[in-house]
């Protein structure tokens, strides 16, 4: 987000605007928490993860009465257009300022979930997938050390973006998303046969919306009778500084995002379609629901064989 940031000032800048950033979101938005940004103080944050504006939820913010205090600062501050950086939900508030006060809006995608329609990836998504395959990699020394079956629970309620990805990339023997069902007794048979060609550990990478990792560990123990060990990565997947390919993702996307809006388009979302850029409006990004590639899950049960 930080990378996402710098591009919306020096863009912004670069066609001679002003920009002022607010702190912790729409919260910040309603207490006006803003502050002037120049380009040096968007300097050296391109290697840093989260963002220097912080976020917030903001109950607030869904009701028309806080949007119309939001609206008020903005008037008040004198911003003619708003970049909002994040997910369907901050998404959603920006569709909510244009159609309620006709205010010029344009997003730019930030979620590691990569659930949002528009866009083949949101920022923050292959960092995520980078953390936790180097947790899996990790792991996977101590599981074949040990001869140990270790289930690995990454981030996604809804989906399985991160699982899939890390799961391919990591060599999982199992990948078990929300997306498809599955069966514990299934895996279990699967893990007792390549045991008895030879094979000692295993990776299961799960999901947090397709099961938990304990009880996914529980389960597998109790049909194979082996030692299994659980590991929840948790938030560590959306810390830590980027990758080289989410941070030129936010800046493509943030420099497209802040020049539509100033030539200006509103109601868009910046987005990227194969290697090329792409802007699709808000009501389109939010009505539909990006799935997940079924090739993919074809090739991890190829690859688990």
């Amino acid at each position: 987000m930080n990378a996402a940031l710098r591009a919306v000032v020096r863009a912004a800048l670069g066609r001679g605007a002003e920009v002022i950033g607010f702190n912790h979101g729409y919260e910040g938005l309603i207490n006006d928490e803003s502050r002037n940004l120049d380009s040096p103080s968007v300097g050296g944050i391109i290697d840093r993860g989260g963002t220097i504006l912080r976020t917030a939820r903001s109950a607030a913010f869904m009701t028309r009465e806080g949007r119309d205090q939001a609206m008020a600062v903005l008037i008040k501050n004198g911003c003619e257009g708003l970049v909002v950086i994040g997910g369907d939900g901050s998404l959603t508030g920006a569709l909510k300022l244009q159609e309620e006060f006709d205010y010029p809006v344009c997003g730019v995608p930030g979620s590691i979930d990569n659930d949002i329609s528009g866009t083949d990836f949101s920022i923050g998504f292959d960092t995520a997938v980078n953390t936790a395959v180097d947790a899996i990699d990790r792991v996977r020394d101590t599981a074949y050390s040990h001869e140990r079956v270790f289930v690995i629970e990454v981030m996604g309620r809804r989906n399985g973006f991160i699982a899939l990805e890390a799961g391919l990339a990591g060599g999982a023997e199992a990948i078990l998303v929300p997306e498809m069902p599955f069966s514990l007794p299934d895996i279990g048979a699967e893990l007792l046969e390549a045991a008895s060609k030879g094979k000692r550990s295993s990776i299961i990478v799960v999901a947090e919306g397709a099961a938990k990792a304990d009880d996914v560990r529980e389960a597998l123990s109790e049909c194979t009778g082996f030692e299994c060990r659980a590991v929840v990565l948790g938030h560590m997947q959306r810390g830590g500084s980027p990758t080289a390919f989410d941070r030129v993702l936010a800046l493509r996307l943030g420099h497209l995002a802040t020049n539509r809006l100033l030539s200006g388009f509103r109601g868009e979302m910046a987005g990227l379609a194969g290697n090329l850029l792409v802007s699709h409006p808000l009501t389109f990004v939010l009505s539909s629901e990006r799935q997940i590639d079924p090739e993919k899950l074809l090739l991890s049960e190829a690859m688990a064989q």
